[in-house]
């Protein structure tokens, strides 16, 4: 199982996670990490963190749970949420908020 860490994925910046929808592939890169600070979240204990995911501009993935799997880290499931989108892609967000 993959460590979903904010750490980890920081070292995955720019590279591909494949969402599994059955018969239908999609390649979505990895653009951004953004970690919290201790003075937003309050609590040193608390791993918080957000993932910005591009996809195809012409393929939106609504509001849902989605199975990813990525070269390195492996298999895992994130709910992702779309925030934008452009005629060059779409934007999704994945936010983590757990304790240590």
């Amino acid at each position: 199982m993959a460590i979903l860490t904010e750490e980890e994925f920081s070292k995955h910046v720019g590279t591909q996670f494949c969402a599994d929808f059955g018969e239908q592939k999609i390649n979505l890169t990895l653009a951004e990490v953004k970690p919290y600070t201790l003075d937003q979240i309050g609590d040193k204990n608390m791993e918080r963190f957000s993932l910005f995911f591009e996809g195809p501009p012409d393929l939106l993935i609504p509001q849902q749970s989605v199975p990813l799997r990525h070269e390195t880290m492996g298999e895992m499931e994130m709910f992702l949420v779309p925030i934008r989108g452009d005629a060059n892609a779409f934007r999704y967000e994945a936010i983590f908020n757990y304790y240590k």
